[in-house]
Formats: structure tokens, sequence, C-alpha cells
């Protein structure tokens, strides 16, 4: 969850991390800290909280000269955010640093090691372990007391080191923590992500798991952690860089909110031909979609609610049964995959440790495993048999939004696709669906352009302390989605509850005024969920209703009623969770927080 920034070459390295650190700010930290070389001995600045108290605190790096440097921005596993705690971590000499993004699972016997060997510790971290026993093994080598270090240590992680002897020399390391190192004419950089140096460089190695990178001002050379010298290809990134920045939105979320209809396209388009449907990333014959019995799908977070809606979308088209599984409890449950079964894992980062376990497991299990990836080149992308990438671009905000879309339109791609194979849909509506599916696009920017209309409402319920949201069915999955984007951004409580699911507890929670958002789009469901908005209002709750148009009964149940554009029923996600996306933003701006990086939350996670 961390960002790592590291460069070394001819310019001012301070001023170049902090930008670089600046486009990480998205992946949710409580510290920064940089460590850079100034010609005589390593020097570190860092401190608590935000970026632009580090910036402060070094003139926006003018208090640190030299050109070869590194820098942190953390979010805390071990150790309270602080400054003690704060990366880079220093040896005891001051002569080794280290920034760290990761977990060292066994820290705590080695620190009990390097303690018994005479070893002072000044922070709670686990970081500082991998410090002092780079320091233990180092005896002039730097690639070889690193390699001794990954030979001990378990867990995650993706490092940055420098050693003063070696001024010459920065070190790059990862197992399973996300990792990149980049080149321009000026020097070479290490990132944890793509747009941390996409201001400088097109030209990216993505670095595997186990492997050592030794960066200079011109050149780099990959390694094994058996120290055998290995050659690599760039990658060269097409996003514009631009897409990385604001473009005049207030947030980040916002603008990608507003990208969503061309994000549905992009994702979209490129896998319809000729009135039919090719997913050549699947890389399964028609003989081998017919095989499956059974799909598992594992993720988490709005990952996981995209999976909710795929159990509904799947299973009523292709008529396959779907096991959906949040990622952290599938690795843990000795799960059975019986014969036949697929496994779909859904990751907007293609980072999140759970979900990246739960991919392991299940090869392990010999079975092969989709990943439904938004990021090219992440573990997942890299680990997984066959990879769909959702084509969103870089997602900003740590709330997710283009991604979620991405991700359900991917869904219905796949469940229309084994359908039409396994022969469980006909071809009028097989056409019907694909005309379906490309006018989605215009209806989201429709709903998108009502956006007064809702945010007016959320003035009205800044001060909300809870918020209850139901439906039936896939509507049940869009109010799970709709929570979450309450909660994280505005921090006032929200619960998803399966409408019939009011009668057994929840009800009881139910005062005057009290918030309900009814999503109301199944057509056969209808009826059902009239009579929970009809219980609920009886109870003194105020009910926020979304459905499809045409639906005015409604208004005898819903005090305010927000109607989408009809589509096919399980398109309805697609269009139903903009006015709660934006619902959710607003009430979050009208109560000051803020939106593109909420408390305690990170982007991408990958710790457990």
């Amino acid at each position: 969850m961390c960002g790592i920034v590291g460069y070394i070459g001819k310019k001012p390295a301070a001023p170049i991390i902090l930008e670089g650190l600046s486009k990480l700010e998205y992946r949710g930290y409580d510290s920064a800290g940089m460590a850079v070389f100034d010609g005589e001995k390593i020097q570190i600045k860092k401190s608590v909280g935000r970026l632009k108290v580090l910036e402060e605190l070094t003139h926006d790096g003018a208090t640190m000269p030299g050109v070869i440097g590194i820098g942190h921005t953390r979010w805390a596993t071990h150790g309270a955010p602080s400054d003690v705690n704060s990366h880079p971590h220093y040896n005891e000499k001051e002569t080794i640093a280290v920034v760290h993004n990761g977990i060292i699972e066994n820290y705590l016997p080695l620190k009990e090691k390097m303690i018994s060997k005479g070893y002072k510790f000044t922070s709670d971290t686990d970081t500082e372990v991998l410090a002092h026993l780079i320091d233990y093994y180092y005896k002039g080598n730097p690639l070889e007391a690193i390699t001794k270090v990954m030979h001990r240590v378990q867990g995650s992680y993706a490092l940055g080191i420098m050693f003063a002897e070696h001024p010459d020399q920065i070190f790059a390391v990862r197992k399973d923590s996300p990792l990149i190192v980049g080149q321009n004419e000026d020097g070479c950089f290490i990132a944890s992500d793509v747009p941390a140096i996409l201001k400088y460089t097109r030209k990216v190695y993505f670095i595997q798991n186990q492997e050592v990178v030794r960066l200079r001002a011109d050149h780099m050379h990959f390694y094994t952690v058996d120290e055998e010298e290995i050659t690599k290809e760039p990658v060269n990134i097409e996003w514009d860089a631009d897409a990385a920045e604001k473009g005049g939105y207030e947030h980040f979320m916002l603008k990608e909110m507003y990208e969503q209809p061309k994000t549905v396209t992009d994702t979209l388009m490129p896998r319809i031909k000729d009135g039919d449907i090719v997913i050549e990333e699947l890389g399964m014959s028609d003989d081998e979609i017919k095989a499956i019995r059974k799909v598992h799908i594992v993720a988490c977070g709005s990952a996981y609610h995209v999976g909710v809606t795929a159990k509904y979308v799947i299973e009523g088209i292709a008529r396959i049964p779907v096991e959906v599984d949040v990622a952290s409890e599938f690795r843990y449950r000795n799960p059975i995959l019986e014969e036949g079964a697929m496994v779909i894992v859904i990751s907007q980062s293609g980072e999140t440790a759970d979900t990246l376990a739960a991919l392991r497991e299940s090869q392990q299990l010999g079975y092969k495993v989709l990943g439904i990836v938004n990021v090219v080149g992440s573990s997942i992308a890299r680990e997984a048999d066959n990879v769909m990438y959702t084509w969103a671009g870089p997602e900003i905000a740590v709330a997710t939004t283009k991604a979620y879309s991405a991700q359900l339109v991917a869904i219905y791609l796949l469940a229309m696709k084994f359908a039409k194979v396994k022969g469980t849909i006909s071809d009028s509506d097989f056409t019907a669906m694909l005309k379906d599916l490309k006018r989605l696009p215009d209806q989201i920017e429709m709903l998108l352009s009502n956006k007064e209309r809702i945010q007016r409402f959320a003035n009205r319920y800044i001060g909300a302390k809870d918020v209850f949201f139901i439906g039936r069915g896939i509507d049940y999955a869009i109010s799970m989605e709709g929570s979450l984007k309450l909660k994280e951004i505005s921090y006032i409580h929200s619960e998803a509850y399966a409408a019939g699911e009011l009668k057994h507890g929840t009800i009881s929670l139910i005062e005057k005024d009290t918030l309900v958002a009814a999503v109301a789009t199944q057509d056969n469901l209808f009826q059902k969920t009239l009579s929970n908005m009809v219980e609920v209002k009886a109870r003194g709750a105020f009910v926020l209703a979304v459905t499809n148009a045409g639906n005015t009964d409604i208004e005898k149940a819903a005090d305010y009623v927000i109607y989408i554009p009809r589509t096919n029923p399980y398109f309805a996600n697609s269009l139903a969770i903009i006015p709660l996306q934006l619902f959710g933003y607003y009430v979050a701006v009208g109560k000051g927080c803020d939106v593109d990086k909420p408390r305690n939350l990170a982007k991408s996670v990958t710790v457990e």
C-alpha cells in the first residue's frame, strides 16, 4: 500500500522524488520521507502526515542536495504513524538506507536475532529489521548482502536500498509487492507504480518476484536471487500523462466518474466483432467452455461486489453455478474446487494481496485462473493463466468508480460468451443483449448529466448518522456497492441488506428520518421490494428509490425517486450505480472530506 520512488542521475534527486511521491498519494499513506546522499553521507528527512509536510520540511527538496535518493509514503502496518516509524530506515551507522512496501512476516525472530547480535532498534517497524539485517551481511558487496537477506526473509516486499559506500548505485528488490524501474537520458528511476515516473520516462521494466536491480546513472543490471545476471525487455507505456491529472475537475473521483462512458466503451467494443463476442485473451476453446461445471469468483471490496453481480448474471444467462468468495476468506477455508471448475479473480490494481494469494492457491490445487485486471504488468496479470484487461486507464482516487464499471462490463461479456457457446441463449436474445450493451455508454453519460439534482438531494443528508441500502437479486449487489461508496468517502455509517432480510432484525434500527436507499430495477422483484419500502416508510424512514424509467408506482412508497434508463435487467448495475456514486461523492464533499484520499484507506491493498 505504501509508495516508493527512487532516482539516480544528473539532476537533483529530492525534487524528482517528491514529484513522484505526489503521484502515488492515491495509494494511501500516513507519513512520508526521503533519503538523499549529499556527497558525504546519507541524509534522511521524514515526518508523519501528508506529503506537504515533507515538502515544507525540505523546502521542496532544496535542503537535501544530491543526485541519488529514495523516497517513501507509508501506510502503517507495524507501529503507529509517527516520525520515528516513517521510512526510510537506517542501519545504526547510518550508512545504509531502506524503504519498504509490504510486510515481513518473520520480522520478530529476525529482530530477536539482531538484538542478540548487539543491534539496537529505534522504531516499531518490520522494515528496520531489514536495514540491520543488510548491515549484518554486508561485507563490501551490496548485491551479496541483499540476496542473503532475501533468502532469510519471509513475506512481501518491494525495497529501495542505498549504501553510503556505493554512492553511484541504488538497488531495487521485489517479492509480491509491485515495483518498476525506468530510464531516460538523465538517469534511472524506481517506483511502485507507473504514474510516479510517467513525467520522466515511458520506458519501463516490470520487476518480477525475487529479482534485484542495480541502477546507476546511465544503466541498470538485473539479477536473480542467486546473483545470476538476467536480461529484460522494456515496456513502452502508452498512457497519456494527462490521464494522471485532474483535468479541471475538483477531485480525481469526480473526473473518473465522468470517464466511465469512455471506460465502458474501451472495455466493451474491442471484444464485439461482427455481431459476436470475441475474447481472445480468455484462452479457452469452445469445448473447454462447454466443459465448465462451476465458476468460483474471488475478489475484495468493490471487486467482490462485481463478483456478486456476476453470480446473478452468469447463472441467469449461462446457467453455470457460481460461488463468490471474499478473497481473505477463500484462502483460509480450505476451499473445495471440483472437477470442471473455473476460477476468476478480480482486482483493479492486480496487486491485492489476498486475491493474489487465492490465485496462487487455486493454481497449486491444479486449476487455471482467469484474472480480470486493470493494471497491465501487475502481479495478478503476470501470474494468472489468462488475463482479461479492463481498459479503464489509471484510477487515482482511492474509491473506485470507473474500474468497477469496467469490471462489470467484462463480466457481462464473459457471461454472454459462455451462454452463446453453451447454447443457453437464443440468437435473438443474444443480439438484443449486444444492442443493450452498446447503449450503456450513452445511458451512463445521460445519468451523469443529471448530477445537479443528485447534489441537491445529497446536501440534505450531510449530517446523516446511519443510511441503509436495500435491494433484491442484482439490486442487492448494487446496494452493496452504493453503501460502500458512501461509507468509505463520507465516513457515514452505512449498511446494505437484502431487502427480504429487513424483517429478520434490521428493521429494528429504522426510526424517524432514517435514510433508506431502495434499489428496484428488477421487474420480477419490483413488487417485493416495494413492500419492503412501505415497511420502512411506515416506521418513519425517508425513502430514496432508484428504479427504471416508467416505474411510477414507486412514488407511492418513496419520498424521492431517481429514474434510470431501461436496459436488460442483467445490466442494471451499470446504470443504477451512477446516481449512488454521485450521491456518496456529494455527501462527502458537503462534509468537507478528503474525497480522493479517505482516511485509513489505500488504493492498492498489498498486505493482509
